[in-house]
């Protein structure tokens, strides 16, 4: 009881190929060169840094905003010289 010969890879190789046929064969092994190109691209992304989002620069709008409206200010009027009968009462000098 050796290893296998030449004659026995060649007689599993036949069986094989009536059990499955031609075509499931070479549609399996599509699917797994499939599966493997697929198993890359996802360790190359993983490997690549993250890199922020480009936002769009928004746009300036150079018009000012319109102010909400509101009543003109109108200036209080200056005072008036005091008059003897406002003006307040001195307190006598003591002395």
């Amino acid at each position: 009881m050796g290893t296998f010969s030449a004659w026995h890879w060649i007689l599993v190789a036949i069986v094989v190929l009536l059990l499955f046929g031609r075509g499931k064969i070479s549609e399996f092994m599509g699917d797994a060169a499939k599966g493997i190109k697929a198993f890359k691209k996802g360790l190359a992304e993983e490997d690549k840094p993250e890199t922020p989002p480009v936002v769009p620069a928004s746009t300036i709008d150079h018009q000012p905003a319109a102010a909400p409206s509101a009543p003109p200010v109108t200036p209080a009027p200056a005072p008036s010289a005091t008059t003897s009968e406002q003006a307040p009462a001195s307190a006598p000098k003591v002395g």
